[in-house]
Order: C-alpha cells, then sequence, then structure tokens
C-alpha cells in the first residue's frame, strides 16, 4: 500500500497461429505493459543466431489509411451537426453532460473490419460527397464575389465598364491601389518612362492610398510593371468581371444573398445525415484505432518461423489473471517465463497501488515523477495532508461549501465522462470539507458576514484561542508546528529509503543528522523553560553541536550551512498563516465596502450593495481557492518531496484498449 504494486517480468513464446487471439486478449483485459525486444535481438548476437525482429501485421497500412479517412469523415460530421447554443445549454453541459452511450460490437477479425469499414465509408461519402463539393463551389463563386464587390468599391468614382478594362493586343491596362508616399515615387518615376501612358487616378475611401487605373501601349506594358514592383502597390484582378461598379456591387451582392441560402440548406442536409452516421462512424474509428495498435505491437515482439515470442511486465496482483488468459487463448501451447525483477539493472514500471480514497492524488505524484519502485509512495499521505492545507490556506467555511459544491458538480457532471474531471471533483470535494471545519473553529464564514450583519457576535462553533481574526499568532504556530511535523515525516521516509537500498551514509547526512538537531534543540529549550540556561547548555547543547559537527564530517566544511536552508524550509509553512489571513481580510473588506455601498450611496446604493457582495466573493473565492490549491503543492513537491524524494521511473504503461464508444458483446 506504502510502495508501488510488485512487478513480475513475462516471456512469452507461443505458436504464431495463436499469437494473434493471445495480443486481442491482453488488450482487452490491460494486465500487461509489452516492451520492444526488437532493437535487442538485432544488437545481442545470442539472441540473433535464435529470433528475427518481427513485423506489424499486412492488415497495417490498410487500417492507418482507412483510419484517416474515418477521422477526417467524422470531424466533418461533427462539424455540421446541429448543436445548441446559448448560456443555459453550455450550462446544463457542464453540470449535467450526456452520458456517452457505447454501442455493443464484435470482435472482428481485420479482414471484416476492413470491409466493414470500406462499405461504411462508401456509403456515407455517396451521401456527403456531392454536398461537400456543392459547397466548396459556393464558397470559391463566394469569394471570386467578395473580390468583385472590393474592386468595385475601389473603381466606383471612375464609372467605368470594368469588363474594357482588360488587356487587349495592343494595349494594357493596370489598375490598382498605391499609398500616398509610394505614389509621389511613382510620378518621380514616369518621368523617365514614354509619354504614351495615360494615368487615371482617384482618391480612396482610406485616405491614406490612391487609386489609379494605367493604360499604356503593351510594348510599355514591363517598363510600367518594373516601377510599381518596386512601390507599395496592390494590382486588382478583373478577371470575369463585367459592368460598371455599381451594377457589379448590386449583382454581386444579391447573388452573396442566395449563396448563403442554399449553403444554409445544404448544411440542413448534412446535419440530417450527421445525426444519422456521425455515432457508427465514431464506433468505427475506435474500431479502426484499436487495431492498428494490435498490428502496431507485433513489430515490438521476436520470431522464428513457427513461433512469436514477446515480453512485458505484469503486477503481481494481475498475475494470475494474465497467465489464464494466455493459457486459454493459445490452447495451452505457450511457455511462459515468469521472474522477478533485477532491482539493480532492470527499469521497473511503477504502477501505484493506492485505496479508493487515494487514488485522485495519484495524478499529483505522476505529474511530478513516479517513484522509484523501491521507494515509498506518498499518494495516501499526500491525500490525507492536501485537503487539510487547501483548508488551512482558506479556513472560510462559506468558501469551503462553495469549493465542496463544484467539486460534487465536477464529479457527478463532467466526470460521468471523464475519469480526471471526477477526480478533481472528489479533491475539491476532500478540499472543500476542510476548509469548512477550519473555518468555522477559526470564525470564518465569508469573512466576518455573522457578526458583522447575522448575529452579532462570532461563529457559536469558534475555539477561542484560535480565532483568526483576534490571534493570528496562533495560527502562525500551529502552522509552524504542522511544518515541522510534514518535514519529519518526509525525513523519516527519506531514511527509510535511503537504508533500504544500503546508503546508511546519505541517510545520515541528509535525515538523521536533523533529528538529532531538533532533539538538542526541543531538549535545550525544554530546560531553559523549566529550570534555566544552564541546564539548557548541560543537556541541550552538546546534542546540537554534535549534530552540528556531523554535518560538516559526513557533509563537508560547507554542511553547517544547510542549517540555514532547513530552517527556511520549516518557515516556509508560514505561508498556511499568510493565505488563511489573506482570505478573511479581503472577505473582510468586500464586507466592508458592501455596507458602505448600501448606507452611503443614496438611490442605487441598496442595489450597488448586493452586486458588489456577491461579485466580490466570487473573485476572492475563486483567487484564494487557486492561490490555496497551487501553495498546498507547493508545500509537497519543495519541503516535503525534497527530503526523500527519488522518482525518475517510468510510469506502468499496459498495452489496453480505450473503449469510449463500443463494448464488446457479452463483456
Amino acid at each position: 500500500m506504502f510502495k508501488p504494486a510488485r512487478m513480475k517480468k513475462l516471456k512469452i513464446i507461443t505458436l504464431d497461429k495463436y499469437a494473434e487471439a493471445a495480443v486481442n486478449s491482453l488488450h482487452e483485459t490491460s494486465t500487461v505493459q509489452i516492451y520492444d525486444i526488437s532493437e535487442r535481438i538485432q544488437e545481442d548476437a545470442e539472441w540473433k543466431q535464435i529470433l528475427k525482429p518481427s513485423h506489424a501485421t499486412p492488415f497495417l497500412g490498410k487500417i492507418s489509411s482507412l483510419l484517416m479517412k474515418t477521422t477526417g469523415m467524422s470531424d466533418f460530421l461533427e462539424s455540421v451537426s446541429i448543436k445548441d447554443k446559448g448560456i443555459l445549454t453550455l450550462a446544463k453541459g457542464f453540470v449535467n453532460p450526456p452520458r456517452i452511450e457505447k454501442k455493443e460490437v464484435e470482435d472482428l477479425d481485420p479482414d471484416e473490419l476492413l470491409e466493414k469499414a470500406e462499405d461504411t465509408l462508401n456509403r456515407v461519402e455517396t451521401k456527403t460527397k456531392p454536398l461537400d463539393e456543392k459547397l466548396n463551389e459556393l464558397d470559391t463563386e463566394n469569394t471570386r464575389l467578395e473580390n468583385a464587390i472590393k474592386v468595385a468599391q475601389n473603381l466606383i468614382k471612375f464609372n467605368f465598364e470594368l469588363g474594357d478594362l482588360a488587356d487587349s493586343k495592343y494595349v494594357s491596362i493596370v489598375s490598382g491601389k498605391i499609398s500616398l508616399d509610394s505614389y509621389e515615387q511613382f510620378k518621380l518615376g514616369m518621368k523617365n518612362l514614354p509619354e504614351e501612358i495615360l494615368v487615371e487616378d482617384d482618391e480612396s475611401s482610406d485616405k491614406e492610398f490612391k487609386i489609379l487605373v494605367i493604360i499604356t501601349l503593351k510594348v510599355n506594358e514591363d517598363k510600367i510593371s518594373s516601377l510599381l514592383r518596386k512601390l507599395e502597390f496592390e494590382r486588382f484582378d478583373l478577371s470575369g468581371i463585367s459592368g460598371k461598379p455599381e451594377e457589379v456591387i448590386k449583382k454581386s451582392e444579391s447573388r452573396i444573398e442566395e449563396i448563403e441560402k442554399e449553403k444554409e440548406s445544404i448544411s440542413k442536409e448534412l446535419a440530417v445525415i450527421s445525426d444519422e452516421w456521425l455515432k457508427e462512424l465514431l464506433v468505427l474509428k475506435e474500431q479502426l484505432e484499436i487495431a492498428k495498435q494490435r498490428s502496431e505491437i507485433f513489430s515490438s515482439f521476436g520470431e522464428t518461423e513457427k513461433t512469436v515470442m514477446f515480453e512485458g511486465w505484469v503486477t503481481v496482483k494481475n498475475l494470475e489473471k494474465t497467465l489464464d488468459i494466455i493459457e486459454s487463448t493459445t490452447m495451452g501451447y505457450s511457455i511462459v517465463d515468469v521472474s522477478d525483477p533485477d532491482v539493480e539493472k532492470d527499469k521497473i514500471p511503477v504502477q501505484l497501488d493506492n485505496p479508493r480514497f487515494a487514488k485522485p492524488y495519484e495524478m499529483f505524484v505522476n505529474m511530478y515523477s513516479p517513484p522509484d519502485y523501491r521507494e515509498v509512495d506518498p499518494t495516501i499521505l499526500m491525500a490525507i495532508i492536501f485537503p487539510f492545507f487547501f483548508g488551512y490556506c482558506l479556513t472560510d467555511a462559506g468558501y469551503g461549501v462553495i469549493d465542496a459544491i463544484i467539486g460534487l458538480v465536477l464529479f457527478y457532471g463532467l466526470g460521468r465522462n471523464s475519469k480526471l474531471m471526477a477526480n478533481v471533483g472528489l479533491i475539491f470535494v476532500a478540499c472543500g470539507v476542510w476548509a469548512f471545519i477550519l473555518g468555522m473553529v477559526t470564525n470564518g464564514f465569508i469573512g466576518d458576514l455573522f457578526p458583522r450583519w447575522i448575529t452579532g457576535v462570532g461563529l457559536p462553533t469558534t475555539i477561542g484561542a484560535i480565532d483568526a481574526f483576534v490571534l493570528p499568532q496562533n495560527i502562525l504556530t500551529i502552522a509552524l508546528i504542522v511544518g515541522v511535523i510534514h518535514i519529519n515525516m518526509g525525513l523519516f521516509i527519506g531514511a527509510y529509503n535511503n537504508i533500504t537500498r544500503g546508503e546508511v551514509r546519505e541517510a545520515l547526512g541528509t535525515q538523521i543528522v536533523w533529528f538529532i538537531l531538533e532533539i538538542g534543540v526541543v531538549i535545550a529549550a525544554v530546560a531553559y523553560l523549566t529550570t534555566g540556561i544552564t541546564a539548557a547548555e548541560i543537556f541541550g547543547v552538546p546534542i546540537i553541536i554534535f549534530s552540528l559537527l556531523m554535518l560538516m564530517y559526513l557533509n563537508g566544511p560547507y554542511g553547517v550551512m544547510d542549517v540555514t536552508g532547513f530552517l527556511g524550509t520549516i518557515l516556509s509553512y508560514a505561508r498556511l498563516l499568510a493565505l488563511c489571513l489573506s482570505t478573511g481580510g479581503i472577505a473582510m473588506t468586500v464586507n466592508i465596502l458592501a455596507g458602505l455601498a448600501d448606507s452611503l450611496i443614496p438611490y442605487i446604493g441598496f442595489i450597488l450593495a448586493p452586486i458588489v457582495f456577491v461579485g466580490g466573493h466570487i473573485a476572492n473565492c475563486a483567487f484564494q481557492s487557486l492561490g490555496a490549491f497551487i501553495n498546498s503543492l507547493r508545500l509537497h513537491y519543495v519541503e516535503y518531496f525534497s527530503q526523500f524524494y527519488i522518482g525518475g521511473s517510468r510510469k506502468f504503461r499496459a498495452f489496453r484498449t480505450k473503449r469510449k464508444h463500443t463494448e464488446i458483446g457479452g463483456k
């Protein structure tokens, strides 16, 4: 429970005709992490004589091609599906999202799956392709019309027949937009060109540009183009445009309206197709993804003419189940070698194994780094301490209730379809409960809401000695005591990890020495407080000196400098007080501002007061909850884990199916 799950190494040899059945069953049960032995076969001469690297199944290329096509088709149909919009729909999707219904499917062999995929895609494509092509044609026409409107608007003052601005056999016509600075350079450049050039210009709607229409003989076209290329000139594309500017604008705008109606009609047809086929395509996509994984895994194996060999890791808890699966799927024609891992040489994957209440906190440990196979897994301790630290930072019962409600909404809402969201929801519930408990005993409920506006006195559950508004120094004292306990838990675990690994000197120099120093400090303090300074010198100071000498002996002459670092680590827990007071202080300020708005602002004060109250507390609750979350995580990652954590392992990643839309019939 306080260690990662115990692992076993598997070496499996079976006849090639049974390999696919074994792989498929192991994939469904998700108990084994298979690792690649093909590279070892190529590098090890002894292995190379016996085995050769295996290859992915011959179906992989076709499966990958159809998967890509299915993904594109499902994404397209999802984009055209009818979606409810609005804030209420969004809120409903967050609070009560529909549960994803799984479709019962058969476990098809690759040939059957490929046939099904091709048939399904052909049927869907027959319906969508003409409509998709029509949409593309309309989009292309719409783009051309928008360009025509833009050109016509720029040339509207010239009142030319735009079709006449096309080049002819002997005449070249250029029209476009040029910046004022470039226009002056253009006029200077024109002095060096032949006189058979006519330039018509007018002001653009954008005052920083001029519109030019340049008419010249064909022989001068290259000279004009060369000059304009050096300047900030945007040439108009007049291809396919005819009529006077006003007519072009009117006709184009009318046609664009028609195009929008046509696209809307096509979109409705596509939405009907999406409603009919999208779920089927998502099921097919998932089946193809699973088939692709099963095909690819064979490239991690070794093979002979008639047999296949692969290796993997399995937890002790799932060993018997895995062996039964291999035995049944290979009809007994298999050899399985089970061995214990070599903790010094093997790169053992780590699977955290914790009680249900601690499972959500595994993601925090894995975010930092999966623990070493031989060290203590801190997940259970983190599951107990993290919510307490959060509650200590918040210490407001009202905010705790809000956080707990948010947690429940996440768990029963988004958590329906997402394990991550379910875990986050459970963490928020635990954090909210601790914030409520600590808020009630420290007189914090939405700041000073009760004494200010409701009862005139503090909460009846308040413990006077730890009233955050009256005796904050006691809150600080408790925070530092909690910090000392937390750090010593880490030191104890660190000493255990080092001793079990045979690193006794490391344990003495990084953990045990601090226990000795703390004992000396405690004895000196107790002796001083009870009998005076002489007793402290006799009983406590020698132990302190001994611990400092240990530091210098084990960690070098500068080891004594670690004392300041150790003291700083303990003082870091003063942040618990800082966040506690900031939560209550800002909440009190919001209450004061709301009261002032009501009493000092005439006519609208009674309207502003609730806005200030609700808005202020929502903002304070959000920011303080975020701060409490980050600080609680920091105290674990920086102060706590640094005392013992080794980490650096690889996470156990089982060869598993990810079935979101499907389930095997009878499973």
